[in-house]
């Protein structure tokens, strides 16, 4: 199963890391971290250097209730990391996490590799016909509404089929339109109680009849911290231990803030008869 980013295939039945690199000031774990260009390039060098396959980049927050963020804005904010990022690193594969067509465009021309869309084209009716112009790999995740009202939205008949009705639509519409390399991610913590984000990490395995790699999120986020009554700064090491069970259910590409961690599960759970 290999995706092709910027000629180069990347094989994802061996499970990869992609490092997040939140470079907005209300992120729910690291916002206001990285404020200039130094310290922005360290936390890449970083992750690279732990292992990271691919960073992903966002100027918008997506956690619930957060702040609206115009396009003008995201934009300012984005495509100068992506520009000095590649230049200090012109082999890394960047990773743009944004729903805006515009956005995608602007950064994939600038030399980022992939668009990671939290919203699937539901956002912008012009993701889709964009991403296949474009011809990149794109991650589609689950969520229902925006980021504003999404935790309103949890009510389902079935959460894990209802997703997967949702994912075979949007892979419908993508292939529709010539879109090859796909991905999905089932949106933990997106429209979801902390009872259904269990529910679908426990049958994430069923996601394989989709025929497409699946990414995970999982990293430091209240599934973990609220579960275990603590904060996102505490929840690397309940981090780790899903990011274990993620692996063991079929899962392609880890999507966290710690890489190095990361990377030991993949190491550890390969030697595993999973």
């Amino acid at each position: 199963m290999t995706i092709n980013c910027k000629g180069q295939l990347i094989d994802l039945s061996s499970p990869k890391v992609m490092g997040i690199l939140n470079i907005t000031p209300d992120s729910f774990y690291d916002g206001g971290t990285y404020k200039n260009e130094k310290d922005i390039l360290n936390q890449v060098e970083k992750m690279l250097n732990e292992g990271a396959t691919f960073i992903d980049v966002g100027a918008y927050s997506s956690r619930p209730n957060a702040d609206h963020v115009s396009e003008i804005n995201e934009l300012e904010r984005i495509l100068p990391i992506v520009n000095f990022v590649l230049k200090e690193f012109p082999k890394a594969l960047l990773s743009i996490d944004t729903f805006r067509s515009s956005v995608a465009k602007s950064c994939i021309e600038a030399g980022a590799s992939m668009i990671n869309d939290i919203s699937a084209g539901n956002l912008d009716d012009n993701m889709l016909q964009t991403i296949a112009n474009l011809k990149v790999p794109y991650i589609m995740m689950h969520m229902r509404g925006t980021p504003k009202n999404m935790q309103q939205l949890t009510d389902y008949d079935n959460i894990t089929k209802d997703i997967i009705k949702y994912f075979s639509e949007r892979i419908f519409a993508a292939k529709q339109l010539g879109i090859i390399d796909l991905i999905i991610d089932p949106g933990f913590g997106f429209a979801k109680t902390l009872e259904q984000n269990f529910e679908v990490l426990n049958q994430l395995e069923l996601f394989k009849m989709l025929d497409k790699p699946v990414l995970a999120g999982i990293s430091r986020k209240s599934m973990i911290y609220k579960t275990l009554e603590t904060s996102a700064k505490e929840a690397l090491n309940g981090t780790t231990a899903l990011n274990t069970v993620a692996l063991q259910k079929g899962t392609s590409i880890l999507r966290v803030h710690d890489v190095k961690e990361a990377m030991e599960c993949i190491k550890l759970t390969r030697l595993l008869d999973c």
